[in-house]
């Protein structure tokens, strides 16, 4: 029989029909707060379906592989996402921190990941008012390249004890294009968690933070399964960071490039991590955007966070 599960690759290997899964999907209305609250806490996620205007996140898909084709890394039409394999970046952009920020701090894709119709949501689901770290981590992953499984807490363990993750998809991301996977279940595996709360991620200290080298032996030993969706323009995922995850591998047959942002959210009430908020956030290790995998050239590989 064949199953969504016949398209997903992790780690160059197929996922098994019998640990595969869908997100279980949640619809947010502003009266049913309560019960987002309760269902995170259940499942360590929220997978929402259309809770964005479909035209803003293709604008911000557009404004961002517009930025992208014009250092010849993306083919036109730039909103189709086709990889050409080559680049001009280091040319024309030698700077590459100062370049990714402009990208990151795009009006587009800002009106997306920090503007109103994503805070009406957060508030919702934390249940007072909402604020985003101003860090945000742009991800364009081109065919190979894929994101193994961690916790995130490492990365953001000062500051508010209450932080989520929203992870965005900008366009279309079925799973033949290296989709997020969440490992069922993972927000409840305390082994794992415990020592995972004792780790500060900084400049100076670079634990190991993924743990998974093999997530599909991982998940036959745990008896969990490997959460996925075809992704759609519009969606939203939130989850905690204590939720295992990562991506599938990006095996899209016409050479698409996946394009995804995630951004911290939290209660404004709570102190913040400096190394992500205010006009020039450090990031984690203290250089700012040019730290992040999407800063390189989309010619060279990463299978890292």
């Amino acid at each position: 029989m064949i199953t969504h599960s016949d398209d997903c690759l992790l780690q160059g290997r197929p996922i098994p029909h019998d640990l595969y899964g869908e997100l279980r999907e949640t619809v947010v209305e502003p009266d049913n707060g309560a019960l987002l609250r309760q269902r995170l806490a259940e499942d360590g996620y929220l997978f929402l379906r259309n809770a964005l205007p479909v035209d803003d996140v293709l604008t911000a898909r557009g404004e961002v592989f517009g930025r992208l084709a014009a250092v010849g890394e993306i083919e036109e039409p730039a909103i189709d996402g086709i990889a050409t394999g080559t680049s001009q970046r280091e040319d024309i952009e030698p700077d590459r921190g100062k370049f990714w920020r402009s990208i990151s701090e795009g009006s587009a894709l800002r009106n997306v990941s920090h503007g109103q119709s994503m805070r009406s949501i957060m508030d919702v689901v934390l249940g007072e008012p909402s604020r985003p770290h101003d860090y945000i981590f742009l991800r364009p992953g081109i065919v190979g390249n894929a994101t193994n499984l961690h916790y995130d807490h490492p990365f953001f363990a000062r500051g508010s004890n209450r932080i989520h993750t929203v992870w965005t998809p900008l366009g279309d991301v079925p799973h033949t294009d290296g989709p997020l996977v969440v490992v069922d279940r993972s927000h409840e595996f305390h082994d794992l968690i415990e020592p995972v709360l004792k780790i500060d991620y900084d400049s100076n200290d670079s634990p190991q933070v993924q743990m998974l080298e093999d997530a599909i032996s991982f998940a036959r030993e745990r008896k969990t399964r490997l959460l996925t969706a075809d992704f759609r323009a519009g969606d939203v995922i939130i989850f905690s960071m204590t939720t295992l995850h990562g991506s599938l591998d990006n095996h899209s047959p016409i050479g698409r490039t996946r394009l995804s942002c995630d951004v911290r959210w939290q209660p404004a009430a709570d102190p913040v991590d400096q190394r992500y908020c205010g006009p020039n956030p450090t990031g984690t290790t203290g250089i700012g955007y040019a730290e992040l995998n999407g800063a390189k050239p989309l010619t060279e590989d990463w299978h890292i966070r």
